[in-house]
C-alpha cells in the first residue's frame, strides 16, 4: 500500500510505440524531480505480439504517427530508424523486446541503474538507430553502454526466464485494464490513478502526482485552542 513518503507507480510502455519515446523525456524528468518518494515499476505492454508482430510495412502510418509524436513532444528520430520504415523488413516484436527489457532490468537491479534508463536506450536502439528489437546483439551493446556485464546478456536472453517475465507484464497489465500507451499509475488503497498523458510534461505530472496524494492522504485538520473559562 502507498503511503505518502512511499509512493509506487506502474509505466505501461511498449519497446515499439512512439508515444512512449515521446513521452521518455519528460518521464525521465518526473521521476528525477520525485526520486524521493515514488519508487516506478515498468510493466512491458504486447502492442505488437501474435498476429500484430508483423514487419513494419504493414504498418503504413507509422512514419505520420512518428511525425506526430515529434510535433507535440519534440523528441527527434533518427536516420537509421527511418531507413527502417523504409526498408520494412524490421518485425515489430514487442515479446521479444519486452524480454530483451527484463534481461537488462535483471542486471540493472544488482548494481543499481534506473530501469527507465534501459528502458529509453531500448527504445533509442529502435527510434534512433534503427535496429531490431529482437537481435540480442542490441541488448548486449545497451548492457555495455550502461555498465552492465554484456557478456552475460546472450545466455540470458535465450533463457525461459525473460520470455516469462515479459509475458506475466502483459497479463499485469491487462488485470489493471490498460489499453493504451504510455500510461502512468499511481497505486493507493482506493485503487490505481492514472497520471497525465502521453503528452504531459514532468512539471504537469509532478502535479498530477500531489493532487492525488492529497486527495489519498489529507493532512489532519489541527486541533482548536481550547477557549479561556471567562470568554464563554
Amino acid at each position: 500500500m502507498a503511503t505518502a513518503e512511499n509512493v509506487r507507480l506502474t509505466y505501461a510502455f511498449d519497446a515499439y510505440c512512439p508515444w512512449c519515446y515521446g513521452f521518455g523525456p519528460a518521464l525521465r524528468s518526473f521521476a528525477q524531480d520525485n526520486a524521493h518518494p515514488i519508487r516506478l515499476h515498468i510493466r512491458s505492454a504486447g502492442l505488437y505480439t501474435g498476429a500484430r508482430a508483423r514487419p513494419v510495412s504493414a504498418y503504413p502510418r507509422m512514419a505520420e504517427e512518428c511525425e506526430r509524436v515529434a510535433q507535440l513532444t519534440g523528441v527527434g528520430f533518427g536516420a537509421g530508424f527511418a531507413q527502417a520504415l523504409t526498408d520494412g523488413t524490421t518485425a515489430a516484436d514487442s515479446t521479444a523486446a519486452a524480454a530483451g527489457l527484463a534481461v537488462l532490468c535483471s542486471q540493472a537491479d544488482e548494481v543499481g541503474v534506473p530501469h527507465l534508463a534501459a528502458a529509453e536506450a531500448v527504445q533509442q536502439a529502435w527510434f534512433v538507430d534503427g535496429r531490431s528489437l529482437a537481435d540480442p546483439e542490441v541488448y548486449r551493446d545497451i548492457a555495455d553502454g550502461l555498465g552492465l556485464d554484456a557478456s552475460k546478456v546472450p545466455a540470458a536472453y535465450a533463457s525461459r526466464a525473460p520470455w516469462e517475465q515479459a509475458r506475466a507484464d502483459f497479463r499485469a497489465l491487462r488485470r489493471l485494464h490498460v489499453s493504451t500507451y504510455p500510461t502512468l499509475l499511481l497505486h493507493t488503497a482506493h485503487g490505481a490513478d492514472r497520471l497525465g498523458s502521453a503528452t504531459s510534461t514532468a512539471a504537469s505530472l509532478t502535479a498530477a502526482l500531489d493532487q492525488c496524494l492529497a486527495a489519498a492522504f489529507p493532512r489532519p485538520s489541527s486541533p482548536q485552542p481550547p477557549v479561556p473559562q471567562g470568554e464563554l
